[in-house]
């Protein structure tokens, strides 16, 4: 899969960074575009005012030098301060502190006091970037705790924010805006750092594109552009059977969740969908949407029966189906199928007991869909404090150790594939905590399985369409309310238009 945002860890940056310099780029200039993109970010947003520009003591510094010689141009009154030694700068940071011709003075938490005549200033944090990789303290620390209250400009990123996993080491600001370089970098998507950037602007220093052939970057924005070209539309001479046909197993007492799941799988495409629920409950499906196909499951063997139709061509298990010795056995062999297969909640939690039993059999057309609880019981020892601990290194583990794609559900979902390839949504509200949405999460996975998309690519537009569904609703969402909000976001997809949020 090719296309979309492309997301940089600080290694891979630093390579880019290297290889625009080979190409002819010298450093110098970069740093300079660097500075001259904050500075301009700057201007375009406040009117003129005090500004205190903080300058750690590595390149990101040398971006607060040329931000703070750029706004004294633009007439802007600017008092700079460094954390650390003038003369210990080096390289291209050393070059554009030679460049600033006003004073440099200690960086102290009183450099950010108000003036009585003027206001208070505002705050440019160029302290640290993104490759910042132990905790803040001291004086650093200090700085940090100081912004807080305070209209402040990140450089690359709020200082104190890991680049690579969002994690805040110490402290960090929470900056008004960000301006990063050339691509964003996961830090900027994952949780607690994007809430710490504010408005993120990505601005482009000169860094030939062709740079990405080389690094190979392998994770992305999730949206539109990563799969949309590959979004399966209906065809003009296409008919319901071409779209596909989901089967969802629903359970016995908690049937709302297969009845929502099933009616996503149908709002996002599939041209069939079957409800399979125990004999007992066969009066509440029946009731509900006229568009579901519903079969009881009196026997054993009813569910494989079922599965012997292979038009039935993506499987959901989980949503309310309970923990029990027959849902086990169903998932195994909707997985044996070698079907699409979306896996989530009871699903999963039914081999808590034993993982192995169902990673070792899992394949590259499945998809579990987790949220924390659930991944720390499939996956013991890859949690948040074992070997590989933020939720990117933790989504991409847990799908090379069983060869499927799995989706960590939060509010900066990832979705990993096998192979690697990743991609950080975020764009779901804080409206989707509520009762349900992740079955219908589920729900327009396997509808976009039955259509033919891979399975990466369903669990990639299934949380984007989601997360839009939420943002078009707004305020008072209900989980009943994303299917019938999701033509809304289709419409706009389709047409190419940016989805309008309540």
């Amino acid at each position: 899969m090719t296309g979309g945002t492309e997301l940089l860890t600080t290694g891979q940056m630093g390579r880019a960074d290297a290889l625009a310099m080979e190409s002819g780029v010298p450093g110098p200039v970069l740093m300079d575009n660097a500075g001259t993109a904050v500075a301009s970010a700057i201007l375009a947003r406040w009117s003129r005012r005090p500004v205190v520009v903080l300058c750690g003591p590595g390149n990101n510094g040398g971006d607060g030098f040329v931000i703070a010689r750029r706004l004294t141009e633009a007439g802007w009154p600017v008092r700079l301060g460094l954390l650390g030694d003038r003369g210990r700068l080096a390289g291209d940071a050393a070059g554009a502190a030679a460049l600033w011709t006003g004073s440099v003075e200690a960086a102290t938490p009183a450099l950010l006091a108000a003036d009585p005549a003027a206001g208070e200033p505002l705050v440019v944090d160029a302290l640290f970037g993104a490759g910042l990789s132990r905790p803040l303290d001291g004086m650093a620390l200090g700085l940090v705790r100081a912004m807080a209250g305070r209209t402040v400009v990140a450089v690359d990123v709020p200082s104190g924010v890991h680049g690579d996993t969002g994690a805040v080491l110490g402290d960090a600001p929470t900056a008004a805006l960000t301006v990063t370089f050339f691509r964003p970098k996961p830090g900027h998507r994952l949780l607690p750092g994007r809430l710490r950037c504010g408005e993120l602007v990505v601005a482009d220093i000169g860094i030939p594109p062709a740079v990405l052939d080389v690094i190979g970057p392998r994770q992305w924005d999730n949206g539109p552009a990563l799969w949309g070209a590959r979004y399966p539309w209906p065809a003009p001479d296409g008919h319901k059977f071409a779209r596909g046909h989901a089967l969802v197993l629903g359970g016995g007492r908690m049937t709302g969740a297969a009845r929502l799941a099933a009616r996503a799988a149908l709002r996002v495409g599939a041209g069939l969908v079957t409800v399979a629920c125990p004999a007992a409950a066969f009066p509440i499906y029946a009731a509900g949407s006229p568009s579901l196909l519903i079969e009881p499951l009196g026997e054993e063997g009813d569910f494989a029966a079922l599965l012997a139709d292979t038009r039935r061509n993506a499987l959901l298990l989980g949503p309310g189906a309970g923990r029990t010795p027959a849902v086990r056995r169903q998932v195994l062999a909707a997985v044996g199928s070698g079907r699409g297969c979306v896996l989530d909640a009871d699903a999963l939690s039914v081999f808590a007991p034993d993982p192995a039993a169902l990673l070792n059999r899992l394949h590259g057309a499945c998809v579990l869909t987790p949220h924390d609880g659930e991944y720390a019981r499939l996956f013991p020892g890859v949690t948040a404090d074992g070997p590989a601990g933020d939720r990117l290194a933790r989504a991409r583990a847990a799908a090379e150790r069983c060869g499927a794609v799995v989706l960590l559900k939060g509010a900066d979902t990832v979705i990993a594939a096998a192979d690697g390839r990743a991609a950080i949504n975020a764009n779901a509200p804080p409206d989707l905590a509520t009762a349900g949405a992740g079955d219908v999460l589920a729900g327009l996975i396997a509808g976009l399985l039955a259509q033919g998309m891979d399975a990466f690519g369903a669990a990639c537009a299934g949380a984007w369409l989601h997360g839009a569904a939420a943002a078009v609703f707004g305020p008072g969402l209900i989980a009943e309310d994303l299917p019938d909000t999701l033509p809304a976001v289709l419409r706009a997809l389709k047409a190419g238009k940016p989805v309008q949020p309540a």
